[in-house]
């Protein structure tokens, strides 16, 4: 493909891979690369899905989705990357893309209540080794090329709502208040790929579809939509408390 034709198909810029300080050849090189191995990246995230997450009640969670990077996405983000940080990102390369991305697959659980999480955290930690010294530092020297070796990539997160004291704990999780959702993050090492796990109330993953369709796909700057969101966004954090009230009347009749 020429390089023009390139840059349209994908919605790039000269400028773009300037700043990114990356050629055409190389992100030609990176686009073979994953073209190639995409099946196998299915095939692990199928694979990881029947081991730990086909059998629900086990796992703990009401339902689950997966999905792995499409090509534009990961060549987007390599150009991101390499603008944002170009020192942290600079080897950044169609050799080790995958050793940089710990989301080429990415599945999403759901709880039905917010209190549910405990469950699927337990069953997480006690399924992979989690050492900390296992957890990425240097994106390359710290990836291990044994693929039989899995484990947790890097401290869960949880990531919680404003007056969510009472919801995580623990000292496994890493505790972020942003106030603005609930959701638990966890980077699984599993057949030589890195997976992105995140766990969510059905709630919240209505209103995060919805800001990210709305939202997040070229309206960050409308500030009605975003005040909208927002409120959508409180409507959500109700229903999950209500929820909890309901499931709480039922155990005390």
């Amino acid at each position: 493909m020429k390089k023009q034709e390139f840059l349209e198909k994908y919605n790039f810029t000269e400028s773009e891979l300037s700043d990114a300080n990356i050629s055409f050849e190389e992100l030609e090189l990176i686009e073979k690369e994953y073209s190639k191995n995409e099946s196998a990246v299915r095939e692990c995230a199928k694979s990881f899905i029947d081991e730990y997450l086909y059998d629900i009640e086990r796992a703990g969670i009401h339902s689950y989705r997966y999905r792995i990077k499409e090509l534009s996405h990961v060549l987007e983000k390599v150009i991101r990357k390499r603008k944002e940080n170009p020192e942290k990102f600079k080897e950044l390369d169609h050799t080790n893309y995958h050793k940089f991305m710990t989301d080429l697959i990415g599945i999403r659980v759901f709880f039905l209540y917010r209190e549910d999480w405990i469950q699927f955290h337990r069953y997480i930690i006690s399924q992979f080794e989690n050492d900390p010294e296992l957890y990425i530092k240097d994106r390359i020297k710290d990836f291990d090329e044994n693929p039989e070796h899995y484990y947790l990539a890097e401290r869960p997160r949880a990531y919680k709502r404003a007056g969510d004291s009472k919801i995580y704990n623990g000292d496994e999780l890493e505790i972020i208040s942003d106030g603005i959702y609930r959701s638990l993050h966890y980077i699984v090492k599993y057949k030589g790929y890195y997976i992105e796990i995140q766990g969510r109330t059905l709630f919240e993953e209505g209103w995060g579809e919805i800001d990210h369709d709305i939202v997040y796909k070229g309206n960050e700057d409308d500030e009605m939509l975003k005040d909208y969101s927002k409120m959508l966004n409180r409507l959500a954090g109700l229903a999950d408390e209500m929820s909890s009230y309901f499931r709480r009347l039922k155990q005390e009749k």
